[in-house]
C-alpha cells in the first residue's frame, strides 16, 4: 500500500483498507440555464433557496464526500491524494482523481463552447488538463436540441464575426437527441447544450472551457459571462464531425443487460440494467464508478450490506472484493472507469461475438 509524499508514493504502514464499495455525495451547482426539479433522480437540496436554479450535480467533484467506510467524511479530493492507486488504480499516476461526471439539466441554452486537448491546455493553461467528454442524454422534453459541430463551407472568418455578434447558432449542427442517445465529443469539437435536456456527462478532470458566445447574457453577479475567443478559436476543429448516431452494443446477462456505450483512453461508459442479483468485484487495474439512473436495493459485501437508491454514487476500488447488487426493482446503472481499451473493451465484446466494425465505431482514440 502507499501514499502521496511529494511526487513520489511510499509505504505506509496505517492506510486502510479499501476493499468494499463507497458512496460518494453529490454536489449541486446552480447555473442560470439550470432547473428548479431534478426529479426523478435527485431531491432538491434544501439549501437552495426557492426558485434558484440547481445545472449541474457532480458525482466526483474533488469536495464529494465519502458517505460509509473507512475514509468516511473525506473528500474524494483528500482521499485520491492521500491514497493515490490504491484509491485510482495502477494505470493512474496523477494524484487528481481520474474522471468527473455530472448531471446536466437545462432550461435554455448553454453557451457555444470548446474544449482544449492536453497539450493545448498545457500551453494556454498551464498545470490544467485539457477536456475530452461523453454524453450520455437521459431524456429530451419536445424542444431538446444540442449544437455539434461547425457546418460544411463556414470559415474561422465567419464563425468568428458570428461569435462577436452573438448569432453563431445558425453556423452549427443541430440536431435532437433520443434517450440513450450517445454523443462522443473530443477536443476541439464546437458545441452547445439546449434546452430540455437531462444529460450524463463523464470526462477527463477537467472542467476548462473556452466560451465562444453566450448571446449576450448576464451571469449569476449580473454581469456579462466572458469569451475567450482567441483561446478557443486556436483549438477549434472546424472539420470536426458530430460523433453521433453511434451503434448501441447491448448483450444479454443472467441478470438483464449490459451495454457497452463508448471508450477512449481516458474514460469507457457502461450501462447495466439489473433485473437480479448480479455478481461482481473490483477491476483490479482501475477504479470503477456506479451511478445509480434507475431502482434501488441492496448492496451485499462479506461486512454486511448497504441500500443503494436513485441517484446513489459509489466508487469500486480496485481491490474491492466480491460484491453483489440485488435490486428491489428494475435498476438502471451507469459505469464508468479509466480502461485498458482493449482488455477491458475491445477483447469481451470479440468474445461475444460482436463484429470488429461494430466495435471499432463505439471506442475512439482521443
Amino acid at each position: 500500500m502507499r501514499a502521496a509524499q511529494g511526487r513520489r508514493w511510499t509505504y505506509c504502514p496505517s492506510m486502510p483498507n479499501l476493499d468494499s464499495p463507497l458512496q460518494l455525495s453529490p454536489v449541486f451547482l446552480p447555473k442560470i440555464w439550470g432547473r428548479e426539479k431534478l426529479e426523478p433522480i435527485f431531491k432538491r437540496p434544501a439549501s437552495f433557496p426557492p426558485g434558484e436554479l440547481i445545472g449541474e450535480v457532480w458525482l466526483t467533484a474533488s469536495e464529494s464526500r465519502f458517505m460509509n467506510g473507512p475514509i468516511a467524511g473525506m473528500t474524494l479530493g483528500e482521499a485520491s491524494e492521500q491514497f493515490g492507486p490504491q484509491l485510482n488504480g495502477e494505470m493512474w499516476k496523477d494524484r487528481r482523481f481520474p474522471l468527473l461526471a455530472k448531471y446536466i439539466y437545462t432550461s435554455d441554452w448553454l453557451s457555444v463552447q470548446v474544449h482544449p486537448d492536453d497539450a493545448q491546455a498545457a500551453r494556454f493553461n498551464p498545470g490544467e488538463r485539457g477536456k475530452c467528454e461523453l454524453w450520455y442524454m437521459v431524456s429530451s422534453g419536445r424542444k431538446g436540441a444540442y449544437l455539434a459541430g461547425v457546418k460544411p463551407r463556414v470559415t474561422a472568418a465567419k464563425l468568428r464575426a458570428s461569435f462577436e455578434q452573438g448569432t453563431s447558432r445558425s453556423d452549427l449542427n443541430l440536431f435532437h437527441p433520443r434517450p440513450g442517445e450517445a454523443v462522443f465529443m473530443p477536443p476541439g469539437t464546437v458545441h452547445a447544450l439546449g434546452p430540455g435536456l437531462v444529460l450524463f456527462e463523464v470526462e477527463e478532470n477537467s472542467d476548462l472551457t473556452y466560451r465562444l458566445d453566450d448571446f449576450g447574457r448576464k451571469g449569476l453577479d449580473g454581469k456579462p459571462r466572458p469569451l475567450h475567443l482567441e483561446k478557443g478559436l486556436a483549438v477549434a476543429r472546424l472539420d470536426a464531425p458530430a460523433l453521433r448516431n453511434l451503434p448501441v452494443v447491448s448483450l444479454k446477462e443472467p441478470w438483464g443487460s449490459h451495454r457497452f456505450v463508448t471508450a477512449c483512453g481516458y474514460f469507457a461508459l457502461e450501462e447495466l440494467n439489473l433485473q437480479k442479483r448480479a455478481v461482481f468485484r473490483g477491476r483490479g487495474h482501475a477504479v470503477e464508478v456506479l451511478s445509480v439512473l434507475a431502482g434501488e436495493g441492496r448492496i451485499e459485501t462479506p461486512a454486511g450490506w448497504l441500500g443503494f437508491h436513485c441517484g446513489d454514487t459509489w466508487l469500486i476500488p480496485p481491490a474491492a472484493a466480491e460484491f453483489r447488487l440485488v435490486p428491489r426493482e428494475k435498476t438502471q446503472l451507469l459505469k464508468f472507469y479509466v480502461p485498458d481499451v482493449d482488455k477491458d473493451f475491445r477483447r469481451p465484446l470479440l468474445k461475444r461475438g460482436v463484429q470488429t466494425s461494430t466495435i471499432e465505431r463505439i471506442i475512439f482514440a482521443e
